[in-house]
């Protein structure tokens, strides 16, 4: 016999929130590990974009981090052909150079140190709205985990290869965990790999259901408590994992070659 039927749904949510603790089932991968994954998992996404875009995660020394070589693509990426540069972009292992638009992920990661993980594409559809200087509008509960969570860069400062353009960013990012930028693309930010490949894909999704969405008319607004809790619900840690694990495994079943030991 049931015996939830007459609980309310903040008891559900929370009874929900335990189970998957146990219940769901992650993988341990390594930091570079994860950063390839994402590489590839965004790539069949439509994150492509030639050589433009970068992902990147701290290191464990303060002041570096982990990115991809200059002159691969996003599909070329594995763990071996990672570069670990610090906030001047110098290569502390690997060979090659780090793309010099990496800076602005310098400026990011001084300025937030709760972020662990930095995506910045230049995906079709977030592309193209960002040519039309507008903020990203998120109604519908599938991306709800960047409601009121995606901040918007309208003045294109050009070329992010320069001190100027980190701190703009920076700036405009703010406490946020996204950003459309204009004339340019996306860029997100996480607390792990994890939560910033989820949130990745969903900026994507995000900005082509809006496009979707103002082409057949006005696009209303979701109710502020219920979009809050949807967002809230669908960011906890154990969620992103879960997301991630299945971005993972779609992507090795198309590039086994990814990682060292597949």
């Amino acid at each position: 016999m049931a015996t939830t039927m007459n609980l309310g749904k903040a008891e559900l949510m929370e009874t929900a929130k335990k189970t998957m603790l146990t219940e769901v089932a992650t993988a341990e991968w390594t930091d570079r590990q994860k950063i390839a994954l994402t590489c590839r998992a965004l790539f069949d996404a439509g994150h492509d974009s030639g050589l433009a875009g970068q992902i990147s995660a701290r290191g464990t020394a303060p002041g570096t981090f982990l990115t991809q070589r200059l002159g691969l693509g996003f599909d070329e990426i594995t763990e071996s052909n990672l570069l670990l540069v610090d906030e001047d972009l110098q290569v502390l292992e690997g060979s090659g150079m780090a793309n010099p638009a990496n800076r602005f992920h310098s400026w990011i990661y001084r300025a937030r140190p709760d972020v662990n993980c930095i995506v910045h594409t230049h995906p079709l559809h977030a592309a193209a709205l960002s040519m039309l200087e507008i903020p990203l509008q998120v109604s519908q509960m599938d991306v709800a985990p960047l409601y009121d969570d995606c901040a918007f860069l309208p003045d294109w400062p050009g070329v992010p290869v320069g001190n100027e353009e980190g701190e703009i960013i920076s700036a405009a990012l703010g406490d946020k965990r996204a950003i459309l930028l204009a004339h340019h693309g996306q860029l997100v930010v996480g607390s792990t790999i994890e939560e910033a490949c989820s949130l990745a894909h969903l900026i994507e999704r995000a900005a082509r259901l809006q496009l979707l969405a103002m082409a057949a008319g006005e696009i209303k607004p979701l109710p502020p408590r219920l979009a809050r809790e949807a967002h809230d619900w669908t960011l906890t840690p154990r969620r992103s994992e879960a997301n991630f694990g299945y971005y993972a495994r779609k992507a090795l079943r198309s590039h086994p070659d990814a990682i060292d030991c597949h």
